[in-house]
């Protein structure tokens, strides 16, 4: 049988529960939900570290964060070991990357990749950034900020600036479905498609930003002490997100109506991606992994953004999607982590994992009933700003250091 083709559809801060097939009755995500239906959802996946650039970094070397030395966003990935590109192009796959990678410190940097195209949520030189090039070629240049206004409109909910049809979201979709329609059928492929939203600020584009009305949305989840939940790193970004000075319950409402939006455009790529692979009769000869890098408190006990081990911003979704390995309808509740993609990859390549000094294990085993007693851990920065978890089917503890806290949860 040949070898599958891989596929990870990535996006940026989605929460687990911002998915039907998670058991959310207002969310609309038809084809993630298809992807659940037809593969395995992992319903206790948890990020590595809660920010994007180190968990991005423990998704492509299977390792935690104080393993590879990188547990912020400002900390430099690794040169010194093989990433998951470096792995597979030297297998013999053709490896390419389309969005936001956040490689850190140098932004265009291949990281085994054979190829790229840029999109990057932070503004960076228009003749670094495909996606920008794209606009400015369209006539819509003059958007300055084209994934939305941050500073103090960073938590304010902004329809996009430009039309669906040049969105950085379809912008991937239609990357995406462009390379899987002109790619050699004869050579395996690993395609890492990454979404910047929903991300915020949350600007999904007209008319997506009308799905959801606002006065339907359900509010965040509090509790009677949840001033008790926030640590040191919650009350910071609360500060500087300008989310500190009291609550709105209707903006709190028109957030998530809009960051439902953004999700439900990204799932609308997805559909398209996943004809794209049905047109070339490659979608059962696919592994298709799809994750989130951390979740978005969204309001909950009074917290915005992530950088937290409560389960608004530590737990992803994770879905896999391959019928010679992931049995469909599956839906397992052994925790796993990011640093499980990797060897999930290799071995759905028939690579071996033999020689890797890897923290993560291969899904599929995961899906049939094997390392059922396991944890997994998670970083924020280091030493006395330092914020750590470890987690199994039962307990969940972490320690937050600048507070000098520990908090244990019964999961059960």
């Amino acid at each position: 049988m040949p070898r599958p083709n891989l596929l990870l559809l990535f996006t940026d801060q989605q929460r687990a529960d911002a998915l039907g097939a998670s058991g959310n009755p207002v969310i609309r995500t038809p084809n993630l939900d298809r992807l659940a239906r037809e593969g395995v959802i992992f319903s206790s996946a948890y990020t590595p570290s809660p920010v994007c650039v180190s968990a991005r970094c423990s998704l492509v070397y299977g390792q935690y964060p104080h393993r590879t030395g990188c547990v912020d966003n400002s900390d430099s990935m690794p040169t010194d070991r093989p990433s998951l590109m470096d792995l597979l192009s030297d297998a013999g796959y053709l490896t390419h990357g389309i969005g936001k990678m956040h490689f850190t410190p140098d932004s265009w940097a291949l990281r085994g990749f054979h190829s790229r195209e840029h999109q990057e949520e932070l503004r960076a030189r228009v003749e670094g950034d495909d996606y920008l090039q794209f606009l400015q070629a369209n006539g819509f240049g003059h958007v300055y900020d084209p994934f939305g206004v941050r500073g103090e409109m960073y938590y304010i909910p902004q329809p996009a600036q430009m039309p669906a049809r040049l969105h950085g979201t379809q912008w991937v979709g239609d990357r995406t479905v462009e390379f899987l329609k002109g790619t050699d059928p004869n050579r395996p492929f690993f395609l890492f498609s990454s979404f910047i939203h929903p991300h915020p600020p949350f600007t999904p584009p007209t008319p997506w930003n009308k799905l959801y009305r606002a006065a339907l949305m359900p509010l965040p989840k509090r509790a009677a002490n949840d001033e008790s939940l926030l640590t040191y790193a919650n009350r910071h970004q609360n500060r500087y997100k300008y989310r500190d000075a009291g609550t709105d319950l209707n903006l709190l409402r028109v957030m998530k109506a809009y960051y439902y939006a953004c999700v439900s455009f990204v799932d609308y790529q997805i559909g398209r991606i996943l004809t794209a692979l049905e047109e070339t009769g490659r979608l059962d000869n696919t592994l298709i992994v799809f994750a989130s890098d951390h979740g978005e408190f969204l309001g909950d006990y009074g917290c915005f953004g992530k950088r937290s081990m409560l389960d608004s911003a530590a737990r992803i979704p994770l879905i896999a999607r391959y019928p010679e390995r992931f049995r469909p309808g599956g839906r397992c509740q052994t925790p796993t982590s990011l640093v499980d993609i990797l060897p999930t990859f290799l071995a759905g390549a028939g690579i071996s994992t033999q020689d890797l000094d890897l923290d993560g294990v291969d899904l599929a085993e995961v899906a049939e009933g094997q390392h059922t007693d396991r944890m997994v851990y998670a970083q924020f920065q280091r030493r006395d700003l330092g914020v750590y978890m470890g987690l199994n089917q039962r307990w969940k503890y972490f320690y937050s250091a600048p507070d000098r806290r520990e908090f244990l949860f019964d999961r059960v």
